[in-house]
């Protein structure tokens, strides 16, 4: 493994650990009843996700570009084989830091609550105490809470299902079509815009179904409808599928890169 590809894999473990951490947030907001704050510090978390995004793509296509230069290169499948087993060591190190995120983040979100700003709260998490909280903190998931999610589903097995082949499709589509230019490369520039062949279901799935479960789910809980140990059950139950989902990536990355190839030829 070359310094590239282990640069490539540290992105892909960055945007696939903010991911995992999402599920964090909605704890946090239920606990703190302050909900669109905890989405709105969250999505400062998501420009680090957006800009490892950004990098991630250039540096997959000239790993492609580079690997066709070479006649009959073996190593590109092992490459992306690599990227995959980094998105689901990711979200397994995700799900291990839930409850020590949440704890932080509530404190994060009390914290902007009275001081409005941005900045002072960065300053505050590195410079007042915020890293001697962060490991008074730190701690691992309840034994109980993960033998509670199998007693019982918190979340609705054809929600997790969905869920499981969602991740799979959103996991894979990018790293598809890459792939699928180097199976054909007289249309990799084609198959390198066909992402959306793959991820396209994804997206509709997490927003037609999945997103607005979990979102009717956590009023619920704010409200006072669902208990919060319910409400940690559906997470775990949520990560869990995750972490499937990222798993089963593996098996549908060669199938997804060949139909984004058919397809670019007959478009």
């Amino acid at each position: 493994m070359d310094l590239q590809l282990i640069f490539i894999c540290v992105l892909t473990f960055i945007i696939h650990l903010i991911g995992t951490l999402a599920y964090a947030i909605r704890i946090a907001g239920v606990r703190t009843s302050r909900i669109a704050v905890s989405f709105a510090l969250f999505s400062v978390m998501m420009l680090v996700s957006r800009t490892s995004n950004s990098f991630l793509g250039p540096f997959l296509a000239k790993r492609v570009e580079t690997s066709l230069l070479v006649e009959k290169s073996s190593h590109l499948l092992t490459d992306f084989r690599w990227l995959l087993v980094s998105a689901a060591l990711a979200t397994l190190v995700g799900a291990l830091l839930i409850p020590t995120f949440q704890r932080v983040f509530s404190r994060a979100v009390q914290h902007f609550q009275v001081h409005r700003s941005i900045l002072k709260l960065i300053l505050h998490g590195f410079f007042t105490g915020g890293l001697s909280y962060i490991k008074d903190s730190a701690t691992v998931p309840a034994k109980a809470h993960v033998v509670a999610a199998h007693r019982g589903h918190g979340v609705a097995p054809s929600v997790i299902a969905l869920n499981i082949i969602a991740v799979a499709l959103w996991t894979v589509g990018v790293f598809a079509s890459l792939y699928a230019g180097y199976l054909d490369p007289s249309v990799r520039v084609t198959s390198s815009t066909l992402s959306s062949i793959i991820n396209g279901g994804a997206t509709i799935a997490m927003a037609l179904f999945i997103d607005p479960y979990m979102s009717a789910l956590t009023d619920d809980v704010v409200e006072g409808k669902v208990s919060e140990a319910k409400f940690r059950k559906a997470v775990v139950c949520l990560v869990g599928s995750r972490l499937a989902g990222t798993l089963l990536a593996q098996v549908i990355l060669v199938p997804a890169a060949s139909l984004i190839a058919y397809v670019a030829v007959i478009i």
